[in-house]
């Protein structure tokens, strides 16, 4: 088989396995906007908003950003009155903690434990908004921001709700085909020619620092150019072929739930007037640093098991 055709075929699998996650919650979530279960998480969360240095309308696009997209937290932020500081620590918070039931679901199909994924990504949004709240003594102004989104119709009864809900859904799947599949035959053709060995081999001091071992190359590499949902075909496909072992499967989702669509995740909040390099540089920072506390901790445990698995076989 062409190497053409194989990439064709594993971007297609790839496709159809991310895309039975992605549909039904994306058309789930959709619907769920429509409905009085949103308002009820906003209002059940809001008194917490104070411990992360909220207003209790900052509630609206946490909640926002967490069931939908990055894409839709903004929208939150633009339709209430927040200060820059407020705006800033939605910002790192989202980009820690966003989407999260799609990408949630890809990182189970990888392999990644449940609890792992919910407590890495709540608790670095939760202990950044806590140690920014504190730490950052500025952007008490009202923040001013440098668009406003189109406003799009509201749906007219449940018959144009499910609509619009198919239609998400599906353009959802569309821009997954558009981006996998492609990708899916790049990375066939890196293979087969041998170019995904001389890739490892250029970031492999990158994998060292993080602890894992060079064949979870492009995992990262996909991770961090097209996101945690996206880049999953490649975790995927690199955990069957590959031989990615699960514990690095695990520490590549730790570091890439930090640092993951490092270009788009952090150019997005540009026309809300926030700094954007301290944004950046806080997610690279957390993201090497919580990694390489992990693997420390994980090879340390291993060793120990190790060790007396070797005095009670002496």
């Amino acid at each position: 088989m062409s190497t053409f055709k194989k990439g064709l075929l594993s971007g297609g699998k790839t496709a159809w396995s991310l895309s039975k996650v992605i549909f039904p919650i994306t058309f789930i979530v959709t619907i769920l906007q429509f409905t009085p279960i949103l308002p009820w998480l906003i209002e059940l969360i809001e008194p917490l908003m104070g411990i992360l240095g909220l207003s209790g309308e900052a509630a609206i696009p946490l909640v926002l950003g967490n069931f939908l997209n990055l894409y839709a937290g903004i929208a939150g932020i633009l339709s209430v009155e927040l200060t820059v500081k407020e705006v800033f620590i939605l910002a790192v918070m989202l980009s820690f903690s966003h989407n999260i039931f799609i990408e949630t679901g890809v990182a189970l199909k990888v392999g990644v434990k449940l609890w792992v994924v919910l407590a890495v990504r709540f608790g670095l949004a939760i202990f950044s908004a806590i140690m920014i709240r504190f730490l950052w003594n500025g952007g008490g102004e009202i923040a001013k921001y440098g668009f406003l989104p189109a406003e799009s119709p509201e749906p007219n009864g449940w018959g144009e709700i499910l609509l619009l809900g198919l239609e998400k859904a599906s353009l959802g799947i569309l821009q997954l085909l558009i981006i996998v599949i492609p990708l899916m035959i790049i990375v066939q053709y890196l293979r087969d020619f041998h170019w995904l060995d001389k890739l490892s081999g250029w970031l492999a001091p990158l994998t060292k620092v993080i602890g894992v071992k060079p064949n979870a190359a492009m995992t990262l590499v996909a991770g961090l150019v097209i996101g945690l949902a996206y880049g999953a075909g490649l975790k995927i496909q690199a955990v069957k072929e590959d031989g990615v072992s699960k514990k690095d499967a695990t520490l590549c989702f730790i570091f890439l739930v930090a640092c993951h669509a490092v270009i788009e995740d952090t150019l997005i909040f540009v026309p809300l007037g926030i700094p954007i390099l301290p944004l950046l540089i806080i997610r690279v920072v957390t993201a090497f640093v919580l990694t390489m506390i992990v693997a420390y901790f994980w090879n340390r445990s291993e060793q120990k098991t190790l060790s007396r698995e070797v005095a009670q076989i002496e």
